[in-house]
C-alpha cells in the first residue's frame, strides 16, 4: 500500500526531461503578464483614489456633497427671505403703540412678529442640521480616501515619513475641510442675501441714514483681505510644521536631536498666538466701527425727530437694522476666513495625495 502511494507521488512531482525546457519557458511568459495585471489593477486603484480627492477645494465640495448644496441654497433663500420682515413690524409696533388710538393692531403685530421668529428659528434649525450632516459625511469620506490611500502604499515600499503625514491628514487636517463643506455654498448666499435686503429696507426708509450705515463697512473691505492674507501664510506655516512633527513621532527618529521636536512644537505655539492676535484685532477694529455707526444713526435719526421729518420707529427700525446688518457681515467675513483657510490646508492635502499616489505608481512599476 505505501508503495503504491510512493509510486503516485513521483508520478506527480516528476517532470518529464523532453518537456523540462518547454514548462519553464511557459512559466517565463505568464510572469510578465502577471505583473502588469498586477500594475494594471494598481494603476486603476489609484486612479480612482484620485478622483475620490480631486485637486481643487471646489471639485471635493461637488463631489461631497452634489445637489445636497441645492436644498440647502433653497432654504437659505427661504431664510434671508424672512429677515427683513420683522424690521417693518417692529417699526409699525413701535409707532402704533406712540400714537396710542387702539391696542389690537399691537397684539395682531406682536403675534405676527413671534410667528415670523418662530419659523425662521425652524428654518435655520433644519438648515444648520442638514449643514452638519454634510459635514461629517465629507469627513468621513476624505478620511476613507486617505486610509484607502495608506493601505493601497502598504503593499508597497512605503516610505515611514508618508505615512506620518498620512496619519496627521486623517487625524488633524480633514476634520475643517470637510466641516467647510457644510457652509461652503448656503452660507455666503444666506448672509450676503440678508445683508442686501435689509440694505435695501433701510434706503427705502431713509436713504441719509442708509448712508452712515453703508459707510460703516467701507473700511471693512479693505482691511479684512489683507489680515486674511496674513492669516493664510501663518496657516500653511503651521500645518507643514505639524507634519514635521507627526513625522517625528511615528517614525521614531534616533538621529535627530530632541531639541529639534521642542523647535518644532514651539514655532507652532508662535504660529497658533500670531493667527488670535489677528484674528482679535480685526474683531476689534470691526466691533468699533459698528458702534460708530450706530452712534451716527441715533444723532441723525434723533436730529430728523426733532425736526419732525421722520419717526421714533424709524430710528429704532434703523439701529435693529444696523444690528441685523452686523451679524451677517461678521458671519461672511468668518466664512471668508474659513475659507481662505480651508482652501490652503486642502491644497496642501490634495499635493500629499498626488505625491503619495505617484510614489506608489513608480514603486508598482
Amino acid at each position: 500500500m505505501g508503495g503504491l502511494r510512493l509510486r503516485r507521488l513521483t508520478r506527480r512531482t516528476a517532470i518529464p526531461p523532453s518537456g523540462s525546457s518547454g514548462l519553464a519557458a511557459r512559466i517565463k511568459a505568464r510572469l510578465p503578464r502577471r505583473s502588469s495585471r498586477r500594475g494594471a489593477a494598481a494603476a486603476q486603484r489609484d486612479a480612482l483614489l484620485s478622483r475620490r480627492v480631486p485637486e481643487t477645494l471646489l471639485g471635493f465640495i461637488r463631489l461631497s456633497s452634489g445637489w445636497h448644496q441645492l436644498w440647502l441654497l433653497i432654504v437659505s433663500t427661504l431664510v434671508f427671505l424672512m429677515s427683513t420682515a420683522p424690521l417693518e413690524i417692529q417699526r409699525r409696533l413701535i409707532n402704533d403703540a406712540l400714537r396710542g388710538h387702539d391696542y389690537h393692531p399691537i397684539l395682531l403685530l406682536a403675534g405676527l412678529y413671534a410667528a415670523l421668529a418662530l419659523g425662521e428659528g425652524v428654518l435655520k434649525l433644519v438648515m444648520n442640521m442638514y449643514r452638519a450632516w454634510i459635514s461629517e459625511h465629507a469627513v468621513r469620506s476624505l478620511r476613507r480616501s486617505i486610509d484607502a490611500l495608506l493601505d493601497s502604499r502598504s503593499t508597497h515600499q512605503g516610505e515611514a515619513d508618508q505615512t506620518g503625514i498620512g496619519a496627521s491628514m486623517i487625524l488633524a487636517e480633514a476634520e475643517p475641510i470637510g466641516g467647510f463643506v457644510g457652509s461652503s455654498v448656503s452660507e455666503p448666499l444666506l448672509q450676503a442675501g440678508i445683508l442686501c435686503s435689509v440694505l435695501i429696507y433701510m434706503i427705502y426708509l431713509h436713504p441719509m441714514m442708509a448712508v452712515v450705515a453703508v459707510a460703516v463697512f467701507s473700511p471693512q473691505m479693505i482691511f479684512v483681505p489683507l489680515v486674511q492674507r496674513a492669516i493664510n501664510s501663518r496657516v500653511k506655516q503651521r500645518i507643514k510644521t505639524l507634519r514635521k512633527v507627526s513625522i517625528a513621532v511615528t517614525t521614531e527618529t534616533v538621529d535627530e536631536a530632541p531639541q529639534v521636536q521642542r523647535r518644532r512644537i514651539d514655532r507652532v505655539l508662535d504660529l497658533n498666538l500670531g493667527i488670535f492676535q489677528l484674528k482679535f484685532s480685526s474683531t476689534f477694529a470691526m466691533n468699533l466701527l459698528t458702534h460708530l455707526g450706530i452712534a451716527g444713526v441715533l444723532a441723525l435719526g434723533g436730529w430728523y425727530v426733532v425736526q419732525g421729518e421722520t419717526e421714533i420707529g424709524t430710528v429704532v427700525a434703523f439701529v435693529s437694522g444696523l444690528a441685523k446688518i452686523t451679524d451677517p457681515w461678521r458671519d461672511l467675513v468668518a466664512w471668508y476666513r474659513d475659507m481662505h483657510v480651508a482652501r490652503a490646508k486642502y491644497a496642501l492635502l490634495s499635493t500629499a495625495v498626488h505625491d503619495m499616489l505617484t510614489g506608489s505608481q513608480e514603486a508598482a512599476e
